[in-house]
């Protein structure tokens, strides 16, 4: 690792949501009570650049390709509900993780408290139905002026369903209906990697790790961009 980079962490197991809103503005995430931000990290392939993202709801609009998706899912019900670990949720993440190879998290409770729906902050789950089958859930942390995503997953039968990007779109959806500023939909890496869905969000903006400041995404890393 570079000495100049960031790698830090601390326990807390309640933050109210003001303060989550200015620990996000930092660059922070968090998994249960354990809360973390760094600035590289290594796969198989090598030194990623972490990279914080968050999207500014009043520039967002939805793209050709996700207004695809949502209409792809018109079929699906989605509810947002107080977050939980269901014994529904717990099999899901079973079948989910079969999708990975490397960094393979064990079980669900690495990235949820024993109470998620308050500990450390207010959290919901989004609930997407087909019928009455359970297809996808991926669960919210709740701000003053944001939200926060957390970890999200679907069954891996209904795979071409794009859900990962749907209940993205759902949460965005939710936060607008909130009043809410700002959605951090978790961090990326300036490298081609899994989660580079996230850098397709309008309005989206990433954080300076050397200034502390946000800057427009595409302005960011082109910066001939008008």
């Amino acid at each position: 690792m570079s000495p100049d980079a960031l790698n830090q962490s601390f326990l807390c197991d309640s933050v109210p949501p003001e303060m989550m809103d200015r620990l996000w503005e930092a660059g922070w995430r968090h998994f249960g009570e354990t809360f973390f931000r760094y600035s590289l990290s290594i796969d198989e392939h090598g030194v990623k650049t972490i990279t914080p993202l968050r999207v500014d709801l009043e520039k967002f609009s939805l793209s050709k390709s996700q207004r695809r998706v949502l209409r792809r899912n018109a079929d699906l019900r989605c509810e947002f509900l107080p977050a939980s670990l269901s014994p529904e949720a717990r099999a899901m993440f079973q079948r989910h993780k079969e999708r990975f190879s490397e960094n393979v998290p064990d079980d669900l409770d690495t990235f949820l408290s024993a109470s998620p729906a308050n500990l450390p902050c207010p959290a919901e789950e989004c609930c997407v139905y087909l019928g009455e089958e359970l297809v996808a859930l991926s669960f919210l942390d709740l701000g003053h002026n944001s939200t926060s995503a957390v970890y999200g997953m679907f069954e891996p039968a209904h795979s071409e369903r794009s859900l990962g990007t749907f209940t993205m779109l759902k949460e965005i959806e939710h936060t607008q209906s909130r009043g809410s500023r700002y959605y951090y939909p978790g961090y990326a890496t300036l490298e081609p990697s899994a989660y580079d869905y996230k850098k397709q969000l309008r309005g989206l903006e990433m954080l300076d790790w050397q200034t502390g400041l946000w800057d427009d995404y595409a302005r960011k890393i082109n910066p001939d961009t008008p």
